[in-house]
C-alpha cells in the first residue's frame, strides 16, 4: 500500500467534507417572495437539515480507526424544534433522528433567526427516570415566570400490554425537564394525567391563579374522527409533582375540517394586547394518508380556557418540496419566537425531515386571527363568504 497516497486521499476527503459543511451552514437565506399572502413570508432554504449536524458527530476523524473516512453515526433528519430567544441568539431545541430511528435533542443557534444555524458541540443529555425513555421527541421550550426554562417533550416506551409479537405498540407520555442554561437539565417526574396517553403537552408561560397551566392532548383512540380528544387545559400545583387536575377540552375536533382527526397545540402561546395567540396542528385523512397543517386561534387574556377567535382553515400547509420527506404531506411546528420589535419567527418542520422558517409580525398575526372569516362548516357558507367579499369590494370607489 502506498502510504503517501492513502494520507492524501484521507486529507483531501476531510477537507472536502469540511468545505461542504461550512458552505451549507453559512449559506444566506432570503424570503421566497416579496408579495406572498400578506400574513407571513416563507424563506427559501431550510434552516436545518440532517447535513447541518456537526461533522464530529458523524465521522470518526482518526485515520487509524477510519481510514476511508466513512460516516460512523448516520443522521436521518432534523425537525420539530422548540424555540426561544437566549442571550440575544435564536435558539432551537431540535429533534434530531439518527438512522437507528432514535431521536434526541440538540441545541442549534443563529445570530439572526433565518440562517447560519449551528449546533452546539454536543447533544442534550436528558436524565433518565427509573424506566428509561425508548424514544424522545418534539420538545416545547417555555421560559416560565418562575425563573426556569422548561422543556416538555414526548417520551415513548413499549406498551407492556401489547400482544405477543407486536413490536410497534407504544405508551406515550409527557416528559418534563428544566434548566437555567440549556446545558444542564434536571429531570422531573413524567406528567400524571387521568385522561390516558399524552402527546403535544405545552406549558403556559405564566401562572394562572398561582398554578402552572398545561395545554394537553388527551388521546382517546388516537384516530377517532370528529369526536373526543382535542386540545385540553389543566393545572398543576407543583412541577416536581406534575399531577394535572381539572383537565378539560378547550378546542375539540370537528367533522370535515382540517382538524377533524386530531389536533394539538404547537408552541407556547404569544401574549398580545388582544389575547393569547396560539399555533396548533390539525390532521385529516386523505386518499394519500394523513395530512398535517397548521392553524391559529386566540384565547382570552384573562381566561385562557376561553377561545375567542378561530380563523377558518389552515394557516400554513405543505407546499412544493415541503410535501416530500420521511412522512410526506406534513407541516408541524412546536416553536416560534416573538422578538421585542414584534417580529415573529415561525419554525416549522416539513414532512418530518427538515426545519424551515417563516417570518411575520405580532400585528399581522393578530389581524389575521381576528379578521379572517370563521368556518361555517358547510359549503354554502363558504360560497356566501366569498360573495360577501366580492360585493364589499364592488363598493370601493
Amino acid at each position: 500500500m502506498n502510504t503517501t497516497t492513502t494520507n492524501m486521499d484521507f486529507d483531501e476527503r476531510k477537507n472536502e467534507i469540511q468545505k461542504e459543511f461550512q458552505q451549507l451552514i453559512e449559506r444566506k437565506n432570503e424570503p421566497q417572495s416579496t408579495v406572498g399572502n400578506g400574513i407571513f413570508n416563507r424563506y427559501k432554504n431550510p434552516v436545518l437539515t440532517r447535513n447541518h449536524s456537526p461533522i464530529e458527530w458523524r465521522y470518526d476523524l482518526n485515520q487509524a480507526t477510519n481510514p476511508f473516512l466513512m460516516e460512523r453515526i448516520g443522521i436521518n433528519a432534523a425537525f420539530n424544534s422548540g424555540a426561544m430567544k437566549w442571550n440575544n441568539k435564536y435558539i432551537l431545541a431540535v429533534r434530531v433522528e439518527g438512522v437507528d430511528r432514535k431521536s434526541f435533542f440538540a441545541i442549534a443557534e443563529s445570530p439572526n433567526g433565518v440562517d447560519n444555524f449551528k449546533f452546539w458541540e454536543k447533544p442534550c443529555v436528558i436524565p433518565q427516570t427509573g424506566e428509561p425513555d425508548t424514544n424522545v421527541y418534539d420538545m416545547r421550550l417555555t421560559n416560565h415566570e418562575d425563573g426556569w426554562i422548561y422543556g416538555v417533550f414526548c417520551t415513548e416506551r413499549k406498551d407492556p400490554n401489547a400482544p405477543k409479537g407486536d413490536t410497534s405498540s407504544a405508551v406515550a407520555n409527557a416528559g418534563i425537564v428544566r434548566t437555567k442554561d440549556l446545558i444542564n437539565w434536571e429531570r422531573l417526574p413524567d406528567l400524571i394525567s387521568k385522561t390516558g396517553q399524552q402527546r403535544n403537552v405545552v406549558l403556559h408561560p405564566e401562572f394562572v391563579n398561582g398554578k402552572y397551566a398545561l395545554y394537553t392532548r388527551p388521546q382517546d383512540g388516537f384516530i377517532d374522527v370528529g369526536s373526543g380528544g382535542g386540545i385540553g387545559l389543566g393545572y398543576i400545583d407543583d412541577m416536581k409533582n406534575p399531577v394535572v387536575m381539572d383537565e378539560k377540552i378547550i378546542f375539540g375536533k370537528q367533522y370535515h375540517t382540517i382538524y377533524e382527526l386530531k389536533n394539538g397545540l404547537g408552541p407556547a402561546p404569544i401574549k398580545t394586547q388582544k389575547g393569547w395567540l396560539h399555533l396548533a396542528h390539525g390532521v385529516r385523512n386523505t386518499a394519500a394518508g394523513l395530512r398535517y397543517t397548521l392553524y391559529m386561534f386566540m384565547t382570552d387574556l384573562n381566561d385562557i380556557s376561553k377561545v375567542t377567535q378561530i380563523p377558518a382553515g389552515h394557516f400554513m400547509a405543505p407546499e412544493s418540496s415541503e410535501r416530500v420527506g420521511d412522512v410526506s404531506n406534513v407541516l408541524f411546528s412546536n416553536g416560534w419566537i416573538a422578538d421585542e420589535d414584534g417580529t415573529v419567527f415561525i419554525y416549522y418542520a416539513a414532512s418530518d425531515t427538515r426545519m424551515h422558517v417563516a417570518v411575520s409580525t405580532v400585528e399581522k398575526l393578530v389581524d389575521y386571527v381576528m379578521n379572517t372569516p370563521q368556518d361555517s362548516f358547510i359549503s354554502a357558507g363558504s360560497v356566501n363568504k366569498i360573495i360577501e367579499q366580492v360585493n364589499k369590494n364592488k363598493e370601493i370607489k
